[in-house]
């Protein structure tokens, strides 16, 4: 790790860099001069913490979600243009934007002013949600539109491949956006089943429902014209006074060096050996926030003319190392487009590698030079120049300039290489390739966008002129070893031979041999990475194979057909959506907002990002930063914490622990109190909370955090598995949960066949946008207000008051919005609220606490793991008439709300299958990994994914087809009763399924599939629909409940205060829209503000998707009870109209102020005797893909 501080210049080499500078960029149209800016500040600091620009989010720090996407634009010298730039603002630092221009979400448009055609789009097709990501897609779209004013398809998918969304799916998004295309109006996903074609707007099903398929008119957008974007700050475009100077900003932990003039840089490395080199930051911004690396001095190359050329030589490209990867694609595409491609093969490689490295953001501003001087072992990029051995030209002061071969023996070890401290990569030369020469190159990921290789590999590979006999072969492969390396001897080998099957069984038997994986290789998976290598070559042999059979060379036998698909790219489709609603009758009155498809009520905020969320909310003048101290072990005893050395950290206020607490005051846990605010004496998995740390500031307080030293005494055995748990009978001593409907022994033994198998589904991060944050602040008469992320408000009231000894009445908690919660922020926030709510009552000051993404994934928990093994029986025509199911969860270190997730999964185990024979058995394992929690569908997508799982293994035993045997076995809407004793009525899972084949052309599809699938043998499609059958309610009877307070002012308008939390679902338009129905009033005349409970009390968590139903009904009562109390002024002066009758009802002293309660009926389900009434109804569905 590098020093602490910067050391001084010990000579003149470095005086021509400018001191005194200040830091000078434009934001939204206005200068900002900064005589002392931080290097180690990021644009995203800078724009939230100084310039109160909250709109830009905070998502991940390491350029992977896009809620930071900010635009640069700046002028490029050698050309004139200007340049304009989505990129991350979380890992550009500050002092790289000098002289340019920032434009955030802020500044394109707002509320208050007007919505830019982006953010009005996006609002009005409902592509925001939770709201969290959608300033960074808004900003996305904005620098596409500023480089592209038409854009194609093509560009727009390209354009997001750096912004992720949890919520919608992305369609809504596309759909307004694609509204800017050269394509948009040009076809429907629904082909010739269109329904605007035809006169028919039924739905198919009863002839009586109309049904729309617009859910925004286009032509009400405002236009997009380009000529009304603001200009590009004069004072920049005319001057590159703040481009041409070496000037250097610096405080005393690090200088930032900007350098104009090679000489300069050369200088710097001379004095500075250890000058970490930065353009894009995407690696260096990683090492520090990850990894807390120290850089002391960096130095920005981007304006010197020798490291950021792009030259076409007489054989190949002349590439800058500071040169972006954006850039260096430019280039090379319009080789690829204006030369042979016989010559411009390897430039082909490296433009198709580039669309799967990173996202756009990240391609804007990375360097070439700077993945090779990284040295990644699995980057995209290097396995392509090694297998190319491209000529690099390398720089010192003493040494002058020199060339290096990029092949083999440049990678020295893990991210070395031959190139000396001393020294700068300058350039690298990119050769055109020959009619003989081919070159191919793959990369292997989880997911196609925006991912890092598991394997890649680049295969350069040269025949003997009109032959298909190898002359040489290179190849090199990413995610093998330490470094980029090249299979010498299988190459070697291979020489002479002719490029045939033979080739590739040899090829694989001798990579197999040269490319070992040791066992315990950083990343895993050893034998599929192995299995890798021979995959990605048999692709590039397949691709030139194909090459090779256009040329008609004698002897050579073509390749079949059934074998080309093999060689094929996955390309995106253009994406195409429809969907179809129930149409509003016409004699709805217009101010009714049900059922029409009402914007979310915080749209034009999220679009704008004026929509404030925890951390958004601003800072108190004496506020702390808390930091948590974490275990390190799965299984150990605590034998001391010392945080001395944490505490003689400048800043540094206090340390908490358990000591900090009483027994009673530290317990907490969602049902059993089985979890601790912090742990003492043991700690049962990795990630437990030990302590906190207070400091004046966030990276204090994390750097202290660090400091605190925990000695421990491993505890045998450490568990992590259900195998490993189920071994060990590792399960919690409330036993197992049972359930039994019908005689499932005589149906067994009656049955013509039985089905044993077994289903697993593992963990599942919820990756809600926004990170778990809360703040805590004192208030007078011993108060406490605590602002968080949860989705159970109320619960983190009951809890703080209990760790601060606190009643309730004094405890207030607030809850603004959510960047999404998906059933995480329903227990797992206390876990922070509490320690963050002490240190702010202990300390009598406002705390901070917001989680970084790492310490979120990994101390939350996740879904539950499961594993059901299952035997069914069945008659020969595939009816299910007995089942026998043992389901297993990983509960994690504490129970959580485990036991309510095994209830709900053993009550779905069916999903909209009649079984009428069944015994369950579920038991919740006792593990040493993080607790896991609620997760969307509590436990019912595990157990429908064993239902579908168990109709697909009866299809396969017994020869039918699986669509049969589901039609089999459906619930009825005659009466059918299910395993939990209750009867099914207003039962639509039927007539959802035939809809949803008719309308799929299933069937057709199904015949397309598998005659593609015949014809191809490498690549295969497939197909499949399911049923789906949701049980509706918490199925406790005393969670079923919440309330509402509506307000009627004497303006006529309505403010609502209800139960629940807006998390992105919408909750607080439909309860608009309840209110509005019912006062007949427009939905434009009520506000819901935000969940308080000194507003509606005792309320239940926003989860089980019961939150509209709750709170919509208290709303409703409410509501209710207004017009009741208005009703004689209406019947009075019927024409006088909602504003007067308030008013009158004002000056009678008529309360306008009412308090609405709901209670779901009819909810009284016991478990053990398996009796009553578990769900208020159901919802079902159905859904195909391929």
């Amino acid at each position: 790790m590098a020093p602490s501080s910067v050391r001084g210049e010990p000579d003149g080499l470095l005086q021509q860099f400018n001191r005194n500078q200040p830091l000078v960029f434009f934001v939204n149209g206005k200068k900002v001069t900064d005589d002392c800016p931080d290097p180690e500040c990021t644009l995203l600091m800078y724009l939230r913490d100084k310039l109160r620009l909250c709109g830009t989010k905070l998502g991940c720090a390491e350029g992977g979600c896009g809620a930071c996407t900010v635009m640069v634009s700046k002028v490029d010298r050698k050309t004139g243009l200007l340049q304009h730039l989505a990129i991350n603002a979380c890992l550009t630092p500050v002092c790289s934007v000098h002289g340019m221009a920032v434009t955030t979400v802020e500044g394109i448009g707002s509320t208050r002013t007007r919505l830019h055609p982006v953010q009005e789009r996006i609002a009005k097709a409902h592509g925001s949600q939770c709201g969290f990501c959608t300033p960074g897609i808004v900003m996305s779209m904005y620098s596409l539109l500023r480089s592209s004013p038409v854009p194609s398809m093509k560009q727009l998918e390209v354009a997001f491949q750096g912004n992720l969304c949890r919520c919608t799916g992305y369609r809504p998004i596309l759909e307004g956006y694609k509204t800017f295309t050269k394509e948009f109006g040009t076809n429907c996903a629904m082909g010739d089943k269109c329904c605007r074609n035809g006169n028919s707007k039924g739905c198919g099903q009863n002839g009586n429902e109309e049904v729309d398929n617009e859910l925004f008119q286009p032509s009400e957008f405002i236009p997009y014209d380009p000529s009304q974007e603001p200009i590009f700050p004069p004072e920049l475009k005319l001057s590159d006074k703040l481009d041409s100077e070496s000037l250097v900003f610096r405080t005393s932990r690090t200088a930032w060096y900007r350098p104009t003039e090679l000489a300069d840089l050369l200088a710097l490395k001379k004095v500075h050996p250890e000058t970490k080199i930065v353009v894009g930051n995407t690696e260096v911004g990683v090492e520090v926030k990850f990894k807390h690396f120290e850089y002391p001095v960096l130095a920005n190359p981007s304006q010197i003319n020798e490291l950021t050329v792009i030259e076409r030589k007489e054989h190949g490209m002349k590439i800058g190392s500071a040169v972006t990867l954006m850039e260096m694609e430019n280039a090379l595409r319009k080789e690829i487009e204006t030369g042979p491609e016989t010559e411009t093969r390897l430039y082909k490689a490296i433009v198709d590698m580039l669309h799967w490295f990173a996202g756009k953001q990240i391609r804007n501003v990375a360097s070439v030079g700077g993945n090779i001087m990284t040295g990644s072992p699995i980057s995209d990029l290097n396995p392509i120049f090694t297998a190319a051995a491209i000529e690099l030209e390398v720089a010192s002061l003493d040494g002058g300039i020199r060339k290096v071969c990029m092949g083999d023996g440049f990678f020295t070890g893990y991210r070395k290489n031959v190139i000396q401290p001393q020294e700068v990569l300058l350039s690298l030369y990119i050769p055109r390739t020959t009619k003989d020469q081919h070159f191919i190159a793959h990369k292997q990921a989880k997911r196609r966008d925006d991912d890092i290789a598991i394997v890649n590999g680049a295969f350069n590979v040269r025949f003997r002129p009109g032959t298909d006999i190898v002359d040489q072969m290179h190849l090199a492969f990413g995610g093998m070893a330490p470094t980029t390396v090249l299979a010498k001897k299988t190459a070697a080998a291979l020489a002479g031979a002719r490029w045939d099957a033979h080739l590739v069984e040899r090829c694989n038997d001798l990579l197999v041999e040269e490319l070992p994986l040791s066992p315990s290789a950083p990343g895993g998976m050893i034998v599929y990475r192995r299995s890798l290598t021979l995959s990605l070559f048999f692709k590039a042999y397949l691709a030139i194979a194909q090459s090779l059979d256009k040329q008609q060379i004698p002897h050579r036998k073509p390749i079949g057909d059934r074998e080309k698909s093999g060689a094929s790219t996955f390309h995106t489709l253009l994406p195409k959506s429809t969907q179809l609603f129930e149409k509003v009758s016409g004699d709805q009155p217009i101010t009714d907002p049900i059922r029409r498809p009402q914007v979310h009520a915080s749209a034009y905020k999220q679009v704008t990002g004026e929509a404030i969320y925890c951390d958004d909310i601003p800072k108190f003048a004496n506020e702390l930063y808390l930091a948590f101290v974490y275990s390190t072990k799965a299984h150990a005893k605590i034998l001391s914490i010392d945080p001395s050395e944490a505490l003689t950290l400048e800043g540094v206020h206090r340390f908490f622990s358990a000591d900090d607490l009483t027994d009673e005051q530290n317990r907490l846990g969602a049902i059993v109190e089985d979890e601790r605010v912090f742990a003492k004496d043991t700690v049962t998995s990795q990630g437990q909370i030990i302590g906190a740390v207070v400091a004046e500031k966030d990276s204090i307080a994390k750097q202290a955090a660090k400091k605190v030293r925990i000695l421990y005494e491993y505890i045998s055995p450490i568990i992590v598995s259900l195998e490993d748990a189920i071994a060990r009978k590792s399960f919690f001593p409330e036993g197992s949960l049972r359930l039994e409907f019908g005689d499932v022994d005589a149906a067994f033994q009656s049955a013509n066949t039985i089905v044993e198998g077994e289903c697993r589904s593992g963990a599942q991060e919820h990756f809600y946008l926004e990170p778990i944050a809360c703040i805590a602040f004192p208030r007078d008469s011993d108060e406490l207000e605590i602002i968080s992320c949860s989705q159970h408000p109320a619960e983190a009231q009951r809890k703080v008051a209990n760790t601060l000894g606190l009643p309730c009445h004094k405890v207030f908690s607030r809850v603004k919005r959510l960047g999404g919660g998906f059933g995480g922020k329903e227990t797992k926030v206390d876990l922070f609220v509490t320690p963050t709510a002490l240190a702010a009552y202990r300390l009598q000051r406002p705390v901070r606490c917001i989680l970084d993404r790492c310490d979120d994934m990994a101390v939350t928990g996740t879904r539950h793991p499961f594993l059901v093994q299952y035997r069914v029986a069945v008659s020969k025509d595939g009816l299910l008439l007995a089942g026998e199911y043992k389901a297993y969860s990983n509960a994690g270190y504490s129970r959580d709300l485990s036991y309510s997730v095994m209830q709900r999964a053993l009550l779905h185990i069916q999903n909209a299958y009649k079984i009428p024979n069944l015994r369950i058995q579920g038991w919740v394992c006792k593990t040493n990994i993080p607790s896991c929690t609620a997760f969307r569908g509590f436990g019912s997508p595990q157990a429908m994914l064993v239902a579908e799982t168990v109709i697909r293994h009866v299809a396969q035993k017994l020869k039918l087809n699986h669509v049969a045997v589901i039609e089999r076995n459906l619930y009825n809407n005659n009466g059918d009763r299910t395993h939990y004793n209750k009867l099914i009525d207003n039962c639509t899972v039927r007539r959802c399924w035939n809809e949803l084949l008719d309308s799929s052309e299933f069937q057709k599809r199904q015949i397309q599939v598998e005659n593609f699938n015949k014809a191809n043998r490498w690549r295969k499609r497939g197909i499949d629909a399911v049923p789906t059958m949701y049980g509706i309610a918490f199925n406790v009877p005393g969670l079923d409940q919440s309330g509402a307070l509506v307000h009627v002012y004497q303006d006529g308008t309505v403010l609502i205060a209800h139960g629940g939390v807006e998390m992105g679902q919408g909750l607080h338009t439909k309860m608009i829209q309840v209110a509005a129905t019912a006062l007949q009033i427009p939905f434009d005349m009520i506000h819901c503000s935000e969940t308080n409970t000194d507003k509606v009390p005792n309320t239940s968590a926003t989860a089980a998707s019961v939150g509209s139903d709750l709170n919509g009904g208290a709303v409703l009562e409410a509501c209710y009870q207004l017009l009741a109390r208005i009703e004689p002024y209406q019947k009075r002066d019927a024409a006088a109209g909602w504003n007067a009758w308030i008013q009158q009802a004002y000056l009678d002293r008529v309360s306008l102020s009412a308090t609405g309660f709901y209670a779901t009926p009819d909810i009284n389900y016991n478990f053990t005797t398996n009796t009553g009434n578990p769900f208020h109804y159901y919802t079902f569905g159905a859904a195909c893909s391929e």
